[in-house]
Formats: C-alpha cells, structure tokens, sequence
C-alpha cells in the first residue's frame, strides 16, 4: 500500500481559483459553505436595525420598570386581569428586544431584553402562584361580591307646625353666641372634704 504523495501547491491553486470565481466547483472538489438568512460575519449592520432594536430594548425596559408601580389594585376581578395582560405586554415587548438584539448583534441590549423577560415572569408569578395554591396566602382570581345592606326604615318625621321653620342639621355660622332662651347654670362648687 504505497500512495502517491500529494501535489498541495497545486491543490491550494485549484481552491483559490475557486475562491476567486465564486462558483460551485465540479464535483470532488471542495464546495463553499453556505450562507444562512443572517448577517455574514463581519457584515455592518444597518442603522435601521439597530435603532429599531434600541426601540424595543427601550420600550421593553420602560414597561417593566413601570409594573411596580402600577397604580390600581390587582387583588382580584377585572383590574387582576387588566395587570396580568400589561405583564404579558411587556414580556412580549421584551422577547421582540431580544429577538431584533440577537439579529442585530447587541450584546447589552441582549442582556437588558433578557433581564426584562425575567422581571416580567417574577411579577406575574408573584401574583399567579397565589391563586394556584402554591404559596402560604391563598388568593382568588375573582372578587367575592359583598352582601346586599338591608335596607332600613328610617323612623316617621314629625311634622313641624307651619310657624315654626324646620331645623338644620348645621347651625348658621355667626361671629357671636346665640342667645338661649334658658339662663346658663351656675358653676357648682365640689363640697370641701372635712
């Protein structure tokens, strides 16, 4: 078993020759890789993608930092709901960020989309689980409805006569006293203890 030794000058002359033609070469011979729909390496990046991609990072981190914040109760109902649905918004809002990041090859912008999806999911499940059963304090996903006040019978008003005007709940403000048709008491002195 003696093989011939191999001619690499002018197996490298083939392949360059190839490289530089850019076609396919006959079969047996070495075959280019093929491109994938992303950017070739070293490829710039236009400046649309990548303002494009800053938006969403952007819109995504604004949004989760507004969750805590957010100002009507979610204990339970439709309000519940409204908050979980701006959840799910923003995790959208933050998957898109780290899908145009990973196209548009931005690391930090990568990162900060990822920290968003992860914020959203500990906000939303600090509400969900709950209501699972998987935490101490059970909570519910609708309101209980509060029971209906009796109604209660005020007592009949007596009528005053047609002399005398109806009273007022409030007294009508005046700089002095009124007068009172009754003297006021004289203070009474304690009895000395002996």
């Amino acid at each position: 078993m003696s093989e011939q030794p191999r001619n690499w000058d002018r197996e490298l002359a083939d392949i360059d020759k190839v490289i530089a033609k850019g076609s396919v070469p006959a079969a047996g011979g070495p075959v280019p890789a093929a491109r994938g729909p992303g950017l070739p390496a070293g490829a710039p990046v236009p400046r649309r993608s990548v303002a494009l991609t800053w938006f969403w990072v952007l819109l995504a981190v604004a949004l989760a930092a507004a969750l805590p914040l957010w100002p009507y109760q979610r204990s339970c109902g439709l309000q519940l709901m409204f908050f979980m649905g701006a959840t799910g918004v923003t995790a959208l809002i933050g998957l898109l960020g780290a899908l145009a990041s990973w196209a548009s090859r931005r690391g930090f912008a990568h990162v900060l989309s990822l920290a968003v999806l992860l914020w959203s999911a500990v906000i939303g499940l600090r509400e969900v689980l709950p209501r699972v059963g998987y935490a101490k304090s059970v909570r519910t996903w609708t309101c209980e409805a509060a029971p209906a006040a009796p109604a209660q019978q005020a007592p009949p008003r007596e009528r005053a006569p047609a002399s005398q005007p109806a009273p007022t709940s409030q007294p009508a403000p005046t700089s002095q006293p009124a007068p009172t048709s009754q003297p006021a008491p004289a203070p009474q002195r304690a009895p000395a203890a002996e």
